[in-house]
């Protein structure tokens, strides 16, 4: 026979198997902060990986695709972003959306959660608050970790008047110490911090979010399992996710869980939420 015509036909059964294997991502290693409950925080008995809602969110998604997902912990944030940008990780699990991060990130629309930041007064406070701009004129504070929105960074460099301390903790202190009038933190993240710090009974979120940022994932462009199928198949996942109603329930599952373990003595330090 031709070895022509026996290489082809090997082609042609070959075909098949390479065209199923195209597009498909076995394994994806994720990073995101070490220290962001409820969505994503280092775990005390396991340090190596990240646990939370983010985490358990995509566990869920990726395995509807049939993809394994493993969260390990990379660092402080700056360090995490590093590790996907090279492509030594492959995606962000909780990743704001930023313009100069577009040249190395795929953002995967719309996000896996939304960071509702919240108005938080102490419990007797007489501010007015319907909107941001009522927040003009008031001394306030956010932790200079948080992650807002561009759109409103700017409003609030040009029209409030904030304080940015190391961490929520501190913030949520000069509240209480009277030294601000109010704190911007995300709905979960100060509940969590407010609970943590035995502050619950003297705060009070605002019901109004001020700013909705979005934690997206974001797949590097050096990664090995960025392509287009991937990218499709999650956005496709996000789209869906909001109306699953799993959300809220894996959010408060994870607000139980990281309250329970401040209650346990640490493997290792678990700090406050920083947001």
């Amino acid at each position: 026979m031709d070895l022509r015509l026996v290489w082809g036909l090997l082609g042609l059964a070959v075909l098949p198997a390479l065209s199923s294997a195209a597009g498909k991502c076995e394994r994806l290693v994720v990073t995101g902060s070490p220290d962001a409950p409820p969505y994503l925080w280092q775990d005390p008995q396991n340090p190596k990986h990240l646990i939370g809602a983010s985490a358990d969110l995509l566990q869920q998604v990726a395995g509807e695709m049939g993809i394994k997902v493993e969260l390990l912990y990379a660092g402080k944030r700056s360090q995490a972003l590093d590790e996907v940008r090279s492509g030594r990780m492959d995606m962000l699990a909780d990743a704001p959306l930023t313009t100069s991060e577009l040249e190395t990130l795929d953002y995967i629309h719309p996000p896996l959660l939304e960071n509702d930041y919240l108005v938080w007064t102490r419990k007797d406070s007489a501010l007015v608050y319907n909107q941001a701009l009522d927040l003009h004129g008031h001394p306030g504070a956010l932790s200079e970790r948080s992650r807002m929105t561009q759109a409103f960074g700017t409003f609030a460099e040009q029209q409030l008047t904030l304080v940015r301390t190391p961490n929520l903790t501190q913030a949520f202190q000069k509240l209480l110490l009277g030294e601000v009038e109010f704190v911007l933190a995300g709905r979960y993240s100060g509940m969590a911090a407010a609970q943590a710090l035995s502050m619950a009974n003297d705060l009070i979120p605002r019901p109004q979010p001020v700013d909705k940022p979005g934690l997206f994932l974001a797949v590097s462009h050096n990664s090995a399992c960025n392509d287009p199928w991937l990218r499709g198949q999650l956005a496709k996942k996000m789209t869906e996710l909001p109306a699953s109603g799993l959300t809220e329930a894996v959010l408060q599952r994870n607000i139980e869980r990281w309250k329970a373990q401040q209650q346990q003595p640490q493997q290792l330090p678990v700090s406050t939420p920083k947001q």
